[in-house]
């Protein structure tokens, strides 16, 4: 049996075998924590707890749901009306309207860029006035509730970068990602599930090759407790949250604790705040095996519900069982909920994939919104949907083969929706040219985007930041503005 004295021993031989580098650890993130503890406040850091002072301002949103659209949804086919094009297909774009917009390599060094005009007629809602294509006209119908911004634009042409960008504020891989910003900025609400939750899908026929990679969620550089947890949507929803066999409920209880006290010591000699991470990651393993299952039960939601959201809400890894699945989480105190789904690339199959892509899509996202709202949530809840940039309104390939054509990537000029959390319904804000190609009025960057959604959540963007590597970074780097003629 292993006596106190014992173990005081053992710690003191510990402390002698320290290497610089441990007490240099220690120092920065030991002292250094204890030391911002005592300014902050012993709460400070503490799990449910965000920064003090935070939020800065009454917040309109209370929750984001974010509904991201990987691989670039053609503006001009589903969201940007321009009449004329119709009556321009095949035409050239002018040189004068494509100086200086920068074009991926695939279509930089063409010779002539043919007008592709909308695939599919565009009617006008007769409450918002919107028009919108027929291929999201389950979208036109909340219409009346949405802010669409036909002038959003960013710096990327490739995908990654292009994602990264919207969901960390910077190309490169490495920053904490708008979920994690705002976990570390306002806490957590829920002390059964993670307070930034995130769920893949894509279109069944894998159309297309883009990947999810992890620090699209992730926590960059500040602590490893706020990234995203990815739900999966086969198997457990979160790794190893099933017991193994022989293994009772009190008996994982007192394992958890049992490792909890274990690295709560070794944090006390080396003060890694990941060690925190760790404790905290496996204490809400422990609660979230009573609170996922129940989470992820529809049995009880009535079928008019159900309907809402499309046929394909029984299917697995699907769009719309993610969705129904989104409002759940809200409904349980998840501040930030992540879907991604890939399936937008259109360079060559156009004509048939956007169509599908729609159908996957169009309707859960509207089911997602009309069932927020008759629950009474979507006042505080922020629903965002949008791709990392939009498509060009030439074609690529041959236009006149129905079967193999489509659209380049686009960032000069693009559209994304926001509904609920603060901001207007039945608003359209900016505008491109006659080409949908520059815009020409109201520009919204990608910087301005994250600083407006921080802001319905009330969060100065300015004012939220991490000291790291001699800096403080922020979500909007030292960038953005507030799109204020969005804001309710």
């Amino acid at each position: 049996m292993i006596t106190p004295f014992d173990r005081s021993l053992f710690h003191h031989a510990d402390r002698l075998r320290q290497t610089r580098r441990h007490f240099l650890g220690k120092t920065a993130t030991g002292i250094g924590t204890a030391a911002l503890a005592s300014l902050l406040g012993k709460d400070a850091g503490a799990a449910g707890s965000g920064l003090p002072g935070f939020p800065n301002h009454l917040a309109r949103a209370k929750r984001v749901i974010y509904l991201m659209q990987t691989g670039g949804p053609s503006h001009l086919d589903l969201f940007d009306y321009k009449p004329d094009m119709y009556g321009r297909h095949g035409q050239n774009i002018p040189d004068s309207v494509r100086a200086g917009v920068r074009l991926s390599t695939m279509t930089g060094n063409y010779k002539e860029y043919p007008v592709l005009s909308p695939l599919r007629p565009f009617q006008r809602d007769p409450v918002s006035g919107m028009w919108l294509s027929d291929l999201v006209s389950h979208t036109r119908g909340i219409s009346d509730r949405i802010s669409l911004i036909n002038s959003m634009h960013t710096e990327a042409v490739n995908h990654a970068p292009g994602v990264t960008f919207f969901l960390t504020g910077h190309q490169l891989p490495g920053r904490p990602s708008m979920g994690a910003w705002t976990s570390y900025g306002l806490g957590t609400a829920s002390e059964d599930l993670p307070s930034f939750v995130v769920m893949l899908s894509r279109d069944r026929e894998n159309s297309c090759g883009q990947l999810f990679y992890d620090y699209y969620w992730g926590s960059g550089f500040i602590p490893g407790k706020y990234q995203g947890v990815n739900f999966r949507s086969q198997g457990d929803p979160v790794l190893f949250l099933s017991d193994p066999k022989g293994l009772s409920r009190d008996m994982k209880k007192g394992l958890i604790d049992d490792i909890a006290a274990l690295n709560r010591e070794h944090q006390e000699v080396v003060g890694d705040p990941e060690i925190s991470t760790r404790i905290a990651q496996y204490e809400m393993a422990y609660r979230m095996q009573t609170s996922v299952p129940e989470l992820t039960d529809l049995s009880n939601e009535p079928q008019h519900i159900l309907d809402l959201y499309g046929p394909d809400v029984q299917r697995p890894g699907s769009f719309a069982r993610n969705c129904l699945l989104a409002r759940r989480l809200a409904e349980r105190g998840v501040q930030f909920i992540q879907l991604m789904h890939a399936g937008w690339d259109q360079h060559n199959n156009i004509p048939t994939q956007l169509a599908v892509q729609c159908q996957d899509t169009d309707q859960p996202s509207a089911g997602l919104v009309r069932d927020l709202e008759q629950r009474g949530l979507l006042e505080d809840t922020l629903v965002i949907w949008g791709g990392e940039f939009g498509r060009t309104p030439f074609g690529q390939g041959d236009i006149k083969n129905p079967k193999a054509h489509g659209r380049d990537h686009h960032g000069a000029a693009f559209s994304l929706w926001m509904a609920g959390g603060g901001v207007k319904g039945g608003y359209q804000h900016g505008k491109t040219d006659d080409y949908a190609y520059n815009i020409v009025e109201g520009k919204v960057h990608v910087h301005d985007f994250q600083a407006t959604v921080m802001h319905l959540l009330g969060i100065d963007h300015e004012r939220l930041t991490y000291r790291f590597q001699g800096r403080r970074f922020r979500l909007t780097d030292v960038h953005g503005h507030v799109v204020k003629e969005v804001l309710g």
